[in-house]
């Protein structure tokens, strides 16, 4: 794979406890968003905790609380076998072999490995768009002004290419921006305008990637095309909520009416 920055996010650099002299920020901040990611997942249990790099009391009980929902010694402390189950969410989701054939396929299987996996992002020190898996699918980037969208939609392709030996970077360069991959889909002629598509919805398959367009060449919001019916795409998208935001906080599955909306397309077949 070309992004390989969801490594960093499986590992921390030594064991961190409560009071501990040795303990890393950055680390304990790594722990701290983990423990909000499974509570977003399962919001029932007591794991919750604020992410601002000190190791007390209170994530010394929400590790407890893992711990004892995990069925792992109570401890306290997150050793790398105790992080590896925080983290295991992002490892199931990066690193699932797809079992379907053929690069469409691997892209709308991956895409829902990923989904299934319940990709989040994170408020962190007031900023949106943080936390792990924000990283992850932007090579180490956070913060309010990195919208996630392309960013998960190349982590899908480059995902699903890797597993065929195949480069993504041959299809579009590795960006985290729509308007650069809407305006290289129009250079190679790969980039299907949406009054195109409303008047031949065959243009658009499984594995495609739609571009919501704000103008010709502005385009603000991605996503991954599952289906394609007589008027509408089915879709998983990242950095979205359940309205379509285009800054949303999660990973979901979506309707979109494409004869409603202004939805181009950029077809992955010259990497078929």
């Amino acid at each position: 794979m070309i992004k390989q920055h969801y490594l960093k996010e499986l590992s921390i650099s030594g064991t961190q406890s409560k009071n501990n002299a040795a303990n890393k920020k950055a680390d304990v901040m790594k722990i701290q968003a983990w423990l909000n990611l499974f509570a977003l997942a399962q919001p029932s249990n007591a794991v919750s905790i604020a992410v601002d790099g000190d190791f007390g009391p209170a994530t010394e009980k929400a590790v407890k609380n893992f711990q004892k929902l995990k069925g792992l010694p109570q401890s306290g402390i997150v050793n790398a076998a105790v992080f590896s189950k925080l983290s295991e969410p992002m490892q199931n989701a990066f690193e699932t072999k797809g079992k379907n054939a053929g690069l469409r396929n691997l892209v709308v299987e991956i895409a829902n490995i990923h989904l299934s996996n319940n990709p989040y992002e994170l408020v962190i020190q007031n900023k949106d768009n943080s936390g792990p898996w924000v990283r992850a699918y932007m090579d180490g980037h956070e913060g309010d002004a990195w919208f996630w969208c392309m960013g998960f939609v190349q982590a899908i392709v480059d995902q699903a290419c890797s597993q065929l030996n195949k480069d993504f970077r041959a299809l579009m360069p590795l960006t985290y921006s729509c308007d650069t991959v809407g305006s290289k889909g129009l250079e190679k002629k790969i980039l299907s305008r949406y009054t195109t598509v409303r008047n031949n919805p065959s243009v658009a398959k499984p594995g495609d990637i739609f571009l919501l367009q704000k103008s010709p060449f502005d385009w603000t919001h991605t996503g991954i095309i599952t289906a394609v019916d007589t008027d509408t795409f089915e879709t998983i998208e990242g950095n979205t909520n359940m309205g379509g935001s285009r800054n949303g906080n999660a990973v979901l599955r979506r309707v979109r009416n494409f004869r409603l909306s202004k939805l181009d397309v950029f077809s992955i077949e010259p990497l078929l």
